[in-house]
């Protein structure tokens, strides 16, 4: 058995209402009856959750990103070796063909010179794209210049 949504059920009196406290300041013409201090502590106290909030945002957005290169290293990892496994075969099947030709020395030191050229290239293009590269955290950067630019209308 239930009465009307504003009665309360076992007291048969209408709720209490909660105490509501407004985000932000009053509508114009509505007076604030905060004191100076009242005001300064709402104020450090909502600086403080802001910057809370952002390092909350940027630890899990650090975290996502981290799971998300630890899946990606992993698999580049089982490429590698599987491509080791398979450059070091292709290296004696290269190596074996050229023992047709010259001796089987001359052929094996040919295809080692080959992957060291190809080693260093990459290694080098490796370097540059190391240097290039520039993580960024773009959810935080714009939730940053948002409150850059709330604090900087609050001063006002």
């Amino acid at each position: 058995m239930t009465g009307p949504a504003e009665v309360d059920p076992v007291l048969g009196t209408p709720p209490a209402q909660p105490a509501t406290r407004s985000d932000g300041p009053p509508p114009a013409g509505a007076s604030d009856d905060r004191s100076l201090g009242e005001i300064v502590g709402d104020l450090s106290h909502d600086l403080t959750t802001l910057v809370k909030q952002e390092l909350e945002l940027a630890r899990t957005e650090l975290k996502q990103e981290a799971v998300r290169a630890g899946k990606g290293a992993g698999m580049l990892g089982g490429a590698a070796v599987a491509g080791l496994i398979t450059l070091i075969l292709a290296s004696f099947a290269l190596s074996f063909l050229l023992d047709n030709w010259m001796p089987i020395e001359l052929a094996f030191l040919i295809t080692t010179v080959l992957w060291a050229v190809i080693g260093a290239v990459l290694a080098s293009r490796g370097r540059s794209e190391l240097k290039n590269s520039n993580p960024q955290l773009p959810k935080t950067q714009q939730t940053l210049k948002e409150d850059a630019a709330w604090a900087r209308a609050q001063k006002t």
